[in-house]
């Protein structure tokens, strides 16, 4: 028999994943949807993946990462590749762990607001840094390898 789990830090999670509540070409850009299709999914952390979906069921709203897949501009909110002008070695978008994203309705720092405020409840528990500074108008989360002992690490571009 297969276990599909693995252990992160104390945390038993799936080593896949397939979000219910976003298609494939929601997370990664077009060049990649282009060339892996579904398998697409692969270059994406598991743990960003469920975030997504658990964000998405929390505030019970539509909720846009990428919309090119419907002609709309935002195509780099998932992963980026260095076909990207917002590309950066380091990014935890480059490693498929950040996801950018609007919630429907809501304001950016609203959203922001409320995961801060309730980071401990299911929905964030493996996000551990989010960006924030008063003018964005989106919301970035990300699951890079740190330390969440003491909270969400919120940090400034």
């Amino acid at each position: 028999m297969f276990n599909f789990f693995r252990l992160i830090g104390a945390t038993m999670i799936p080593t896949h994943y397939k979000p219910v509540h976003f298609d494939t070409e929601e997370l990664v850009d077009p060049y990649t949807f282009a060339h892996k299709g579904e398998a697409s999914l692969g270059t994406m952390d598991v743990r960003i993946l469920i975030t997504a979906d658990k964000i998405r069921e929390y505030f019970g709203r539509s909720m846009t990462i990428n919309n090119w897949k419907w002609g709309g501009q935002r195509e780099w909110s998932g992963l980026r590749t260095k076909d990207s002008t917002y590309y950066s070695p380091y990014s935890q978008h480059s490693f498929g762990r950040a996801i950018d994203f609007l919630i429907e309705g809501i304001d950016a720092q609203e959203v922001r607001d409320e995961i801060k405020k309730n980071q401990d409840n299911d929905a964030f528990k493996y996000i551990t840094r989010m960006e924030e500074f008063k003018t964005m108008s989106w919301v970035h989360v990300d699951c890079m390898n740190w330390n969440r002992e003491k909270g969400i690490y919120v940090f400034k571009p």
